[in-house]
């Protein structure tokens, strides 16, 4: 009797167990289809996205000024920091044998010209053979060749602004010998400013001479410099696969300097593309997926290809077109397959782009200003 007890509990158990193991995935599928996602569809939008990087800005002109010829300095005519016009004198050399040697040249010059005169009235009259007039000419045009070899060395002498701009410290002083590598000073046009930075070559397609540029510099706290890409360099750098960017900027005021470290951002022009709340974006390694809403409110993975981040919404660049539905909201729920009950939602807008944030206002000081006053 009491093993036949026995032998009904058992079968009675396995009934159980058996008839368990057969509901779990009706169960599993009654709780798939109750699942709460929120889906929207694909829409594409205006979107317009930055690219940062650190250029180093550069004078649109910038020469150091050196003499052409080894000589005393006889006169300095500029100061340190001065602004001058292009063809403005700024060195005087010591020149008093080039000037006596012009001197004699022009006599030379004078004379022969005088004889050459003379004979060609002779050769008018038939009196004078015309050898003797070639003769004549050529030593005339040799003392004129002379003399003029003497006004440009002479010329050597006066050290002149090529470019109109501002002058750096100088480095020289009356009576001091100069050679051809001796450092007058440096002369910088800074009207305009060059600024040239690296570019990923990935984003070579991207880049186009007009892009809006925008630069900060730690010098001027709170202040933002505008600007436009004016030219891509032709070339690659191999070592780096970068590509060098240069951009103009107005500097009227003369606040950005040659060699200045500068933090810059290009604004690349709006585009239509396709945007997406991040929390959508599923990230595995380096997978990046979605699920994609399938007409029998079924979810399929669909691999995707990322583009810009921004403000909590992407880019999708490859993966899913316009009008179709994908899950936003509820993704870590969610596989191949599963039927959901989705609740729509508006899609995103594309955020404005990013603008540089300024560097930090340098900090008062808590000293008191003396008032001005005279001195007495």
């Amino acid at each position: 009797m009491v093993g036949r007890i026995a032998m009904g509990t058992a079968v009675g158990l396995a009934l159980v167990l058996l008839a368990g193991c057969k509901g779990e995935p009706q169960a599993a599928r009654r709780q798939g289809a109750d699942v709460p996602v929120t889906a929207q569809v694909v829409e594409s939008a205006a979107w317009s996205d930055t690219l940062q990087a650190l250029g180093t800005a550069k004078a649109r002109e910038s020469v150091t000024i050196t003499a052409k010829v080894s000589e005393i300095i006889e006169q300095v005519h500029f100061e340190s920091g001065q602004q001058v016009a292009a063809g403005t004198p700024l060195v005087t050399l010591r020149g008093l044998a080039q000037q006596a040697a012009l001197t004699q040249a022009q006599a030379t010059f004078a004379e022969a010209d005088q004889l050459y005169r003379r004979q060609r009235e002779l050769a008018q009259q038939q009196l004078v053979a015309s050898s003797t007039l070639d003769t004549q000419k050529a030593i005339r045009d040799t003392a004129e060749a002379r003399v003029a070899e003497m006004q440009a060395d002479i010329g050597d002498r006066s050290v002149r602004a090529p470019f109109a701009g501002v002058l750096g410290i100088r480095q020289v002083s009356p009576g001091s010998l100069v050679t051809p590598t001796t450092a007058i000073a440096t002369l910088d046009d800074i009207q305009r400013m060059h600024v040239d930075f690296q570019v990923p070559e990935a984003e070579l397609s991207s880049l186009a001479n007009g892009n809006k540029v925008e630069a900060t510099s730690v010098a001027w706290p709170g202040r933002t410099f505008e600007g436009e890409v004016t030219t891509i360099d032709a070339r690659v750098d191999p070592s780096t696969r970068a590509v060098t960017v240069r951009a103009d900027f107005a500097n009227g005021d003369h606040a950005l300097r040659p060699g200045m470290l500068l933090d810059v951002r290009i604004y690349r022009p709006e585009r239509q593309a396709l945007v997406v709340p991040e929390i959508a974006v599923v990230q595995v390694g380096r997978d990046s997926y979605v699920y994609r809403l399938k007409a029998d409110s079924t979810v399929e993975r669909a691999d995707v290809v990322i583009g810009s981040r921004r403000a909590g919404v992407v880019e999708l660049k490859q993966g899913i077109k316009a009008g179709e539905r994908i899950i936003v909201d509820g993704t870590g729920k969610l596989r191949p397959g599963l039927k959901v009950d989705a609740r729509p939602v508006p899609p995103v807008d594309a955020p404005e782009p990013e603008k540089l944030p300024p560097p930090p206002a340098a900090p008062a000081s808590d000293a008191p200003v003396a008032p001005a006053g005279n001195g007495g």
